[in-house]
């Protein structure tokens, strides 16, 4: 009842989130990924980067179950994002549910039920659960605690096949949906060690009754990160956070982490301020002991002295209550927390709230523990301070969900609140590009980069938004730096080559277009180019070449790509190969008529042939039909 009673609760606190659309990395990942959209396409997408286009591999993300789940839902709902935010609010409900069931299982009904009306309606989840996205975090969430409970039922020393076999198959489930999941063997070790008293000399033992269920998690993370490394290139972002590069160099992390500590109490503990981005200046990049860093050094400090003491109170057990818990809390936060902490490695972003989504579960057990404490030192005091508790996240989570409403309001309300953030110039940039103020846009570029530094992304993206503005040159500074600095990714050649291509500049487009293609061999779109500005330089047996490549790489059905391979072999004199591509074309010409196929090839066709399907020609469109298949591109 109690479990069932929070989850109505976080579904009604997040139910005005329903009235949501697309917003901020949503229209990336599912609104502008066409491949996401048709069950035909979407199995090719399981073993590619989850972030579509250039940036892919880059930014280091490869989710597959979590790309599956987005594609199967766009097929269900046919695109309605008022579904999609429905999954969102009852995944969140079933992980609310989730965890009152496990703290119900470490301590007493009533810590339980105030941790899950804590969980329920904490405004830090908004991000998590009003951002279609955010589902990544929710579910991996929601299965990492299935996992815990499943967990717990199993014998000091013994694990049975098939309780080894679930856990084992909610781990990869997990892990498919977000990488952070890799942490569950640590909490999983959490939950035992905080069960009873295990000393150092007690972990042989341990390991032995457990070396079955480690060893198979282990096997699953190995074989999910050489996976991951396939895909990507390596298994962490290439990218580290945006306007944090000096934190790759000489400039000690410590004074930055701080901040960000300080950061997670805020957010955790007095969730006021709420923002979509932490970039610089939001959280500055510290160059020594600011008062903030000192801050969260000293809670952080003040936080684990008070761990270390708490743990060594009586274990946790099903219905009692113990100090313990708060210890359990804090470390439980610190393992889920670490792979995007910054403080092993630098991950994608300084600080996100969608990420604290499974950490704050910690949290939540320790608010509840707090408050059944004080309910049995003064209850008045207990009632009141539960009901304002609840009452002001609550309320602070329903004024926040419409916020993801779409990208006009979210990033209308972060430019309004945050204006000293680089990530706010930076929009504030694209913004005047659209509306044709390229002064304005220009200024804003130089302040975003000014706070951010030169982010390859940041300037990449500028540099392609200036190009497909048509301010090329711009453009071409702001990639050619990117380029410099890191040579070994695609985005910025890439966009070189596009913008030379576009304006006709040939030798250049290949030149840039080479360079792409050796970052991203199973680029078709760089093929596709290269074909192109190899053909309008004359050299036509290279162009064949790289348009059978493109073909090869995945553009077979497109029968544009086997237009241009026929009129290649043409000029090249090969008939017999150049009639095969016709064919080909004809056979992928899916709804396009006949004969609008035969107009698109006629001007590669010497004007002493005949076609031999020349009677047909006299239903074309006319000369136009044949426009989009030119060597500039489908």
């Amino acid at each position: 009842m109690a479990a069932a009673l929070a989850g109505l609760v976080a579904v009604l606190a997040f139910a005005n989130s329903l009235a949501n659309r697309f917003a901020y990395d949503d229209v990336h990942v599912i609104v502008e990924n066409t491949a996401l959209k048709s069950l035909e396409t979407l199995p090719g997408l399981i073993f590619q980067p989850y972030w579509p286009g250039t940036f892919g591999s880059a930014l280091g993300l490869w989710r597959p179950g979590m790309t599956a789940i987005l594609g199967l839902q766009w097929a269900a709902w046919d695109g309605n994002p008022a579904m999609f935010h429905l999954v969102n609010v009852l995944a969140h409900a079933a992980a609310t549910v989730l965890v009152v069931v496990l703290v119900a299982r470490l301590s007493t009904v009533p810590v339980a039920f105030l941790a899950g009306i804590i969980f329920a309606v904490h405004p830090v989840h908004v991000e998590a659960v009003a951002n279609v996205v955010g589902l990544a975090d929710v579910l991996s969430a929601a299965l990492v605690l299935a996992a815990c409970i499943l967990h717990l039922g199993a014998p000091a020393h013994r694990y049975g096949a098939i309780r080894l076999a679930g856990v084992a198959a909610l781990f990869l489930a997990a892990f498919s949906v977000k990488e952070s999941a890799v942490t569950l063997p640590a909490i999983l070790f959490l939950l035992d060690a905080a069960r009873g008293r295990m000393a150092p000399r007690d972990l042989p033992g341990y390991l032995r009754g457990r070396w079955h269920l480690y060893a198979t998690l282990a096997a699953i993370a190995v074989a999910m990160l050489v996976l991951r490394h396939s895909v990507l290139g390596s298994i962490a972002s290439a990218l580290g956070p945006l306007g944090a590069d000096r934190l790759e160099g000489g400039i000690p992390r410590i004074w930055t982490l701080a901040q960000i500590w300080a950061h997670y109490v805020r957010l955790l503990v007095l969730p006021l301020d709420l923002s979509p981005d932490y970039a610089p200046n939001v959280i500055p990049i510290a160059l020594g002991w600011t008062l903030l860093a000192a801050v969260g050094a000293l809670l952080m400090l003040g936080i684990l002295v008070l761990a270390l003491w708490a743990w060594r109170s009586p274990p946790l057990e099903e219905g009692r209550t113990t100090p313990r818990i708060l210890a359990f809390g804090v470390v439980w936060f610190g393992i889920v927390i670490s792979p995007v902490s910054n403080v092993f490695f630098l991950a994608g972003v300084l600080l996100a709230e969608r990420t604290l989504y499974l950490p704050s579960v910690g949290a939540a057990f320790v608010g509840g523990w707090l408050l059944v404490s004080l309910y049995r030192r003064r209850r008045r005091v207990a009632l009141l301070a539960t009901t304002l508790v609840v009452l002001f996240m609550t309320v602070r989570t329903v004024q926040r969900n419409p916020t993801w409403r779409d990208n006009d309001i979210l990033f209308g309300t972060m430019i309004a609140q945050y204006p000293q953030s680089g990530r706010s110039q930076w929009v504030l940039g694209d913004l005047f590009l659209q509306a044709g103020r390229l002064s304005e846009s220009l200024r804003t570029y130089r302040i975003a980069v000014g706070i951010l530094g030169g982010h390859y992304k940041l300037l990449a993206e500028m540099g392609q938004n200036l190009m497909n503005a048509g301010h090329h040159e711009a453009a071409t500074r702001l990639l050619l730096k990117a380029w410099r600095d890191e040579p070994e990714l695609a985005a910025a050649p890439v966009f070189l080559a596009i913008s030379h291509h576009q304006r006709g500049m040939w030798p250049e487009a290949e030149r840039f277009g080479r360079a792409a293609f050796a970052a991203d061999p199973e680029s078709e779109v760089m093929a596709h180019l290269l074909a192109g500005s190899l053909a309008q330089q004359g050299e036509i047996a290279e162009a064949a070449v790289w348009r059978q490549r493109t073909i090869a790489l995945g553009e077979a059905e497109h029968w544009q790509q086997w237009i241009s391979l026929a009129g290649l072999h043409l000029a090249l004199e090969d008939s017999v190969r150049a009639r095969a591509a016709l064919d080909s074309a004809l056979a992928r010409r899916g709804e396009v008529s006949r004969s609008d196929i035969l107009e698109a090839y006629r001007p590669f066709t010497p004007a002493r042939e005949v076609l031999q399907d020349s009677t047909q020609l006299q239903d074309a469109r006319g000369p136009d039909a044949s426009r989009d298949v030119q060597e500039s591109g489908r």
